[in-house]
This record gives structure tokens, C-alpha cells and sequence, in this order.
């Protein structure tokens, strides 16, 4: 079987590779640069909890440690603290990142992956389809015609892949810009980030806007003043005023010392590709949306992207052509992003407009700070991690079907279970593997050796119902889960989101739920041999 070929190596890019070989699909990367980034502060990305830890569960190595998790949250208007959120109680800091640092990651772990295989200096200039696989040709010093199954563009906004395909890209250009500026320095909020509105020493006028700080490791902090509209040209003599003025009024004196050590220009781009399939081509994170107004995060979408993307193209790969499957991945993924643009568009005359209804609506000013706290936070409709509730792969009307707190459709909570050896883990450890994971709900199992329950009570008829799945699943034992009962049977897919929660050991609802959550049962086709290039 040929391997899957993903144009571009940024993080999705490099995270689908990755994502396939712990799946034991092989890839080739074609990546149009010399395989290293230039180390830029002022290009970073904050990660929701989940996603940082599908990065840790991936490259191997805890990137919490690579970034900052922040203490808290601080919204302000002109001198008025208007919302605070303390991380230490909630638990669910983002975890803000260099771009760069998680990529040097991602490059680091596969270069130690033999089914990955990343080819610098190439740039995709043909792709051709056929009903076993796709050719794909490059061009450049290491110019040649490659063979894969599938191909997946990661390529970004401009995606070759997309255009070569013909799919549309509409939306809205410009939506927003930032003057962008990482710095060492200290300010009086220590760890918490801080978004400032119309701060007491820029009152009026168009460039009133508003500030971003949000700090980084080693007394970096990353800070972000939204530009009026237009295409004014951002000097560094302009970049420099606005840094001093902004330290000096945050301190309340003259500046504060301060090293300069990246700056740049973010410009927010709206727009939702027609297609995210077509036949054997895929496109996943920028060349298939763009999106980041209002403080939402573009690159942990796509990283979700990726990760639903991943355990599909695999199954089909292992096993066959699994069409229904592999369309649920543009239905699944683009009607979340659609939602998130959408809640976006909606939002950004409220909060941007002048006068209207923030003049007339008494309290508007802290409604527009919520909506900015949840796109900067990853919370609400403009930033909570989507659901996969109405997804063609859920299973309807099942007799069995109970209610936990984790709806179907949603991202499990990550409890700690019994494995099949019978050690404690996570169950997060136990996605991306490919296979789907069975959860038995059963208080008490943990201060027992796995080998006086395994065989004892409902384990036996449970483990025989795993068995005859349609597809391999690991039984997973837990002592607890939110709103479970005892004997609750957790059915989860490989990528972590819930399928349904039933009552007992129910071999039918089990079995039609996980054929279901497969796509149905796959066609069967001769798959092509061969691999690399031609």
C-alpha cells in the first residue's frame, strides 16, 4: 500500500505525519522549505488542554514545558478590571507556545519515525487522481513524481493543493490586523495575560483599540495593539512608540526596562474552503479555513483537524476503502469551523462597531469583554472545543443509551483506568492508537489485582462483546467516571470523543454503535503495492 503524501510541514502537517505513524501508516512530508523554522517570539499559538496534550502524547515529551500556562486572566476597560479568571482555580490554563518550539518538537520526534519520511525543497506543482491512489509532482532540486494512497494538503491559506483542485475559498480578507511585539521585560501582572480596551493614555480616536499581554517563558511576553482599518504601513519607529507608551502607562511611571526581540504584523483572515475532500485529496488546517478574529485560535483548530483526520485515512489505509468514513471528516470538522466563523462574524460588529448599540445597551461594554475573554480563552461559541454530536458517524436511537456527564459527541474526561496488563493510566494515553476504546464503569476494581475481576461479575461477557467488534477495541477498566453508574459501558473512538455511554453489557448496542462510529462496514477493493517515488 502506498504511503500518505502531506504537502507542507508545518505543525498540522508534521502532526498528521506523526499522528499516522503511531498508527503504522507510513507518510512522505513534502515540504517546500529547508526543514527548519526561523525562530520567531512573535509568532506563537495558545493551546487548548487537550490539544497540548495530543501534542505531549506525540512528540513524547511534555510541551507544557516548552511554553507558559498562564495564572490568570485579566480583562480591562480604560482603568476598570471588568473580568478576572485565576487558572489555579479553574484548572484549565492555555498553555502559550512559540510556533517554532512546538514545531522544533514535532521535527525532533520524527526524526527518530521511520514510516515518515519529509523531503525538503520541494514544491508541489501537479496532482493526479485515479481510483487506487494519487500521483503528486515536484518540482525543485529534489524535483521528482511521488505515488501515495491519499494526499492531504497542509500547505496554509495560499495551498497549492487546494487550487490544483479547484475548490473555492471564499470569505473575508483583512477582518483584522495587529502590530505585533515580543519582548523581555517585567509588568506589574507577573504570569496572568492581560487584554486592555481603550487604555486611559489613547482615549480617542481610531487607534484607541485595544491591547493584548500574554506571557511566554523566560520573562517573554507577547503583545498584540489592533490596528484601525486600512493598510497603513506599521514602521518600527510607530512599534517602538507603541511599546514605550504602553510599558510606561501599564507601570504608571517612565518605561520600564525592556529588550525588543521580535516583532511583526498579524493579519486575520476569514474564509472556509467549498470542499475538504476531494476523492483521495484532503485539506486540513489553513488551506482549509482561517480564522483568529476576536482572539480565537486558528492553529489549535487545525491540530483537531489533524487528529480527526488521522485515525480515519488509517483505518482506511489497514483496511480498506471506508467512504462514509472518510466523508465524515469535511462534515465533521467544517461544520465546527463554520460555527466558530460564524459566531465570529456575528460578534465583530457588536464589539468593533462604534456607537450603536454600545451607546444605548446599558452593560454592553462587559457583554463585549465576555465575548473576547471566550474567543481568547477557548470558551464559548467563539473558542469551546466543538462537538461531534450531530456527525453522521453517531449511532441513533439506541435501546440501551444512557446519560454521563460527557454528552456524545464531546472529549472525554481523562480518568485514570486499568489496561489490559493491568496497569493505572490515563485514559488520554490510550488514544491515537487506532483502535476504539471500551470503558467499563466498576468502583472498587483499582484496589484489586486485575486478575481477581478480569474474570469475575459482567468482565467476562463484556470482554467476549469487545471481541466480536467490527474493528480491534482495548477494554479499559475505571474505577469512576463523571455521572457514570456502575456498570456503565463507555464506547469512545480512537481520537477521544464519546460515542455513546450504555447501560450494562449490551453486545447489539455495542457492536451497532461502534459500526456506526466506523463509518459502516467497508467496502472491500484490491489495494494497490508499492510506495515512494516513481
Amino acid at each position: 500500500m502506498d504511503p500518505v503524501i502531506i504537502v507542507g510541514a508545518g505543525p498540522v502537517g508534521l502532526t498528521l505525519a506523526l499522528a499516522l505513524a503511531r498508527q503504522e501508516v507510513p507518510s512522505v512530508v513534502l515540504d517546500e522549505g529547508p526543514g527548519k523554522d526561523e525562530p520567531r517570539l512573535a509568532r506563537t499559538a495558545v493551546l487548548h488542554e487537550d490539544t497540548a496534550a495530543l501534542m505531549s502524547r506525540l512528540t513524547g515529551v511534555p510541551v507544557t514545558g516548552l511554553g507558559a500556562h498562564w495564572a490568570g486572566w485579566r480583562s480591562m476597560r480604560r482603568k476598570q478590571v471588568m473580568r478576572e479568571v485565576d487558572f489555579e482555580e479553574t484548572g484549565d490554563a492555555p498553555l502559550h507556545l512559540a510556533q517554532h518550539v512546538l514545531t522544533n518538537a514535532l521535527r525532533t520526534a520524527l526524526a527518530e519515525e521511520r514510516l515518515v519520511k519529509i523531503v525538503t525543497d520541494s514544491r508541489l506543482d501537479t496532482v493526479e487522481q485515479e481510483p487506487s491512489g494519487v500521483t503528486a509532482h515536484t518540482r525543485g532540486p529534489k524535483g521528482t513524481w511521488w505515488r501515495g494512497s491519499y494526499l492531504v494538503g497542509c500547505d496554509g491559506p495560499r495551498s497549492t493543493v487546494r487550487k490544483l483542485e479547484d475548490i473555492r475559498f471564499p470569505g473575508r480578507t483583512a477582518v483584522e490586523r495587529h502590530a505585533v511585539a515580543a519582548l523581555r521585560t517585567e509588568l506589574p501582572f507577573e504570569d496572568w495575560a492581560l487584554l486592555h480596551r481603550t487604555p486611559p493614555w489613547r482615549t480617542s480616536g481610531p487607534s484607541a483599540g485595544e491591547i493584548s499581554a500574554r506571557p511566554l517563558p523566560d520573562g517573554v511576553w507577547r503583545l498584540d495593539w489592533l490596528l484601525p482599518p486600512g493598510k497603513d504601513l506599521v514602521t518600527p519607529e510607530l512599534l517602538v512608540t507603541r511599546v514605550r507608551e504602553t510599558l510606561s502607562g501599564w507601570t504608571g511611571g517612565s518605561t520600564p526596562p525592556y529588550e525588543l526581540l521580535d516583532t511583526g504584523v498579524h493579519t486575520v483572515h476569514h474564509r472556509l474552503a467549498r470542499r475538504w475532500r476531494a476523492g483521495r485529496v484532503f485539506l486540513a488546517g489553513d488551506s482549509a479555513h482561517c480564522l483568529g478574529a476576536l482572539g480565537t485560535q486558528g492553529l489549535d483548530e487545525s491540530l483537531r483537524d489533524a487528529d480527526n483526520l488521522a485515525w480515519k485515512l488509517a483505518l482506511a489505509w489497514h483496511h480498506g476503502p471506508h467512504e462514509a468514513l472518510l466523508d465524515s471528516y469535511q462534515a465533521e470538522r467544517r461544520a465546527i469551523v463554520s460555527a466558530r466563523l460564524r459566531a465570529a462574524d456575528q460578534a465583530l460588529p457588536l464589539v468593533r462597531g462604534g456607537g450603536g448599540l454600545r451607546s444605548v445597551v446599558p452593560g454592553s461594554a462587559r457583554g463585549h469583554d465576555a465575548l473576547l475573554t471566550d474567543g481568547h480563552l477557548g470558551r464559548g461559541p467563539l473558542g469551546a472545543p466543538g462537538s461531534y454530536a450531530h456527525s453522521p458517524l453517531a449511532p441513533r436511537h439506541l435501546e440501551g443509551e444512557v446519560l454521563v456527564d460527557t454528552p456524545p459527541g464531546a472529549s472525554v474526561t481523562d480518568v485514570r483506568v486499568t489496561a489490559e496488563d493491568g496497569s493505572f493510566v490515563r485514559l488520554h494515553e490510550r488514544l491515537g492508537r487506532g483502535a476504539l476504546l471500551v470503558v467499563l464503569v466498576a468502583p472498587g476494581t483499582g484496589v484489586w489485582e486485575r486478575k481477581h475481576w478480569v474474570t469475575a461479575g459482567i468482565m467476562p461477557r463484556l470482554a467476549a462483546a469487545v471481541t466480536a467488534l467490527p474493528h480491534s477495541a482495548e477494554l479499559l477498566v475505571a474505577e469512576e467516571y463523571p455521572g457514570a453508574a456502575p456498570h456503565t459501558v463507555l464506547l469512545v473512538r480512537p481520537d477521544g470523543y464519546l460515542v455513546t455511554a450504555l447501560s450494562g453489557v449490551r453486545p447489539a448496542d455495542l457492536y451497532s454503535a461502534a459500526e456506526t462510529a466506523l463509518g459502516g462496514p467497508p467496502a472491500r477493493t484490491e489495494a494497490g503495492t508499492g510506495a515512494g517515488p516513481r
